[in-house]
């Protein structure tokens, strides 16, 4: 008779990730020699509050670093990351540093994978380009993130707006996943409400999708598993009391979870209605994936 049962997720399976991960609140102030160590000259990507990047760029520059600062002040599109590109080159950046949300942090990793490469963005971009493999190994990359939801700080893919095409595509590559991730809880202290809201429904999205694809591993679901319920009550608490460290430091570990698992186990049909209808819309990532979420799961459990 043939062998008719469902193949062992221990049977076979690899899993990539960051160079290397720390997480923890104070890691992040702790990490900038090993940041400045990465080059002499360092572009700094953060968000539209700059204030929120002095205390980065003031401990490189105290560590001997060449300081050149982008702000992204909404989604990363073709054309702010070829001026990203144009900028770092000029200033002979040898590693970038990404100081913000999963746009930023998405800028900064595209930047990283582009500024060494001698072809145009376009031929790189999957879906409205010809999702060509980087042709050159990436700069030094580190990633902290302000902001518990997209887990950028571990995939191996940037999201890029094209206006143009009203589309939200990717720019991917394996060596896209950063050199260093710095996962302190710190840095999402203080959000406005509705972005933790936000975020937080998609990293709880991130973590089962996952959990339910045809490609998970045992080691995903190990990840998804523990962080399904974690995430559902500290987003609730978060809720009823932003002030909440416990419940803050909960949800960027679901956060990195999610990365973690969506880099290696894919994601599903709630993330792949949520870009087209973000490049359509305008609206918050998180906020569409909260939306899709139970309808996502419903057809998924449908024709299971």
């Amino acid at each position: 008779m043939p062998d008719t049962a469902p193949p062992s997720k221990l049977a076979s399976f690899a899993f990539a990730t960051a160079g290397e991960i720390r997480f923890g609140r104070g890691e992040a102030r702790r990490a900038i020699p090993d940041i400045a160590a990465f080059g002499a000259r360092v572009l700094v990507v953060h968000g539209s509050d700059a204030a929120r990047a002095a205390w980065l760029i003031d401990g490189l520059t105290e560590a001997g670093a060449q300081v050149t600062t982008l702000s992204i002040t909404g989604e990363p599109d073709v054309a702010g990351i070829e001026e990203g590109v144009r900028m770092a080159r000029e200033a002979g950046v040898e590693s970038v540093v990404a100081l913000g949300g999963g746009a930023v942090i998405d800028a900064g990793k595209a930047i990283a994978g582009l500024v060494p490469s001698d072809r145009a963005i376009t031929d790189h971009l999957e879906v409205v380009g010809q999702g060509l493999p980087l042709d050159r190994d990436p700069l030094p990359f580190t990633a902290l993130p302000t902001t518990a939801g997209t887990g950028a700080e571990v995939t191996r893919n940037a999201v890029i707006s094209v206006p143009e095409a009203r589309r939200k595509v990717s720019l991917r590559d394996a060596r896209l996943l950063p050199t260093l991730a710095i996962v302190d809880p710190s840095l999402t202290d203080g959000l406005p409400r509705a972005v933790t809201l936000a975020s937080g429904l998609d990293a709880v999205t991130q973590v089962i999708e996952p959990y339910v694809s045809p490609r998970a591993s045992v080691l995903t679901d190990a990840l998804c598993r523990d962080a399904i319920p974690r995430g559902l009550g500290a987003l609730i608490r978060l809720m009823e009391d932003d002030s909440d460290r416990d419940a803050s430091d909960a949800m960027a570990w679901v956060s990195l979870s999610g990365g973690l698992a969506l880099a290696n186990a894919g994601l599903g049909v709630v993330h792949g209605l949520a870009g087209p209808l973000g490049g359509l819309s305008g609206a918050a990532h998180g906020a569409i994936c909260g939306a899709l979420l139970p309808h996502g799961l419903a057809a998924n459990g449908a024709h299971a």
